[in-house]
């Protein structure tokens, strides 16, 4: 598998994310996994599907995980529903859903706090029938407001993320385009600035757009970056995105964060998925 050169992966700050990457562990060995992979720095979607509000003693172990596998939380989604799975995000869903996102509003930046985690990810939420969708995009700004709020007591920025029309037809954002004029709302509606685009170039590349100029166009305004190669959303170099350059490219726009591994191991442990990166790139700088 071609691999990233080591001078390339070293301008990178890489972390692994522990919800699509090394899932055949339970989820409190996953860090100290990341760990022996090399890795200093791990993001997680909300890992409790079925709940915003997890027990304490959840929270505490999964805490405790993370502190004694010495790795970094450098990102962490908001309560989203299935994910993976049919839904894609809560906030925008009226009724029982958006409720319950409300509810994990502060349970997940508190969380994110005592881990010095610095970014919170909402997922929008699918279109619904028979719901006229500005009365969902109204929902989704309040929500957004509330969680931009909450990320901003705690020191952190919140992400506005795209998805991909071919895999979440129902997700209305869809477009890099569409994601930023999320991001520029909210910061119109709370005046505190701390709104970013997530740009995940698997997602975008799904979605046909022209990567460059989207880099060009919106790296200023990204708060976070996420990479699986495409077709197969696997390791880089198992398909035809060519990474290294679209990676370099955000750093000539000036981008320096986190850039994390959202990518499916394939048939093979996710240990094993990883020899695209050299191992003296894998731990944060």
């Amino acid at each position: 598998m071609p691999g990233f050169s080591m001078d390339a992966a070293a301008e990178q700050r890489f972390n692994v994310n522990l919800s699509i990457l090394f899932t055949e562990l339970p989820l409190l060995e996953r860090p100290a996994a990341a760990a022996a992979a090399g890795f200093t720095a791990v993001e997680l979607w909300w890992p409790w599907v079925d709940s915003p509000t997890p027990e304490r003693a959840e929270l505490d172990a999964l805490k405790k995980a993370i502190e004694d596998a010495g790795v970094q939380l450098t990102g962490l989604n908001f309560y989203a529903g299935q994910l993976p799975g049919p839904d894609r995000g809560a906030l925008s869903i009226p009724g029982e859903e958006s409720a319950r996102f409300r509810a994990n509003i502060d349970v997940a930046a508190d969380f994110a706090q005592s881990l010095g985690c610095k970014a919170l990810n909402a997922l929008y939420g699918n279109r619904v029938e028979g719901v006229d969708p500005a009365v969902q995009d109204e929902l989704a700004l309040e929500n957004l407001v509330l969680a931009a709020r909450a990320a901003d007591r705690i020191g952190a920025v919140l992400l506005i993320e795209t998805l991909n029309k071919p895999e979440s037809p129902l997700y209305p954002l869809v477009t890099a385009a569409a994601g930023v004029a999320v991001v520029d709302r909210v910061n119109e509606a709370t005046g505190r600035g701390n709104a970013k685009f997530l740009m995940d170039l698997y997602h975008l590349s799904m979605n046909g757009e022209d990567l460059p100029s989207v880099i060009d166009q919106y790296a200023a305004r990204t708060g976070h970056v996420q990479i699986a190669d495409n077709p197969g959303r696997g390791a880089p170099g198992t398909g035809s995105l060519p990474l290294e350059e679209l990676l370099g490219r955000l750093r000539k726009q000036g981008y320096e964060g986190w850039v994390g591994l959202e990518y499916k191991p394939g048939d093979r442990p996710s240990a094993e998925a990883f020899e695209w990166l050299p191992a003296e790139a894998r731990a944060a700088r």
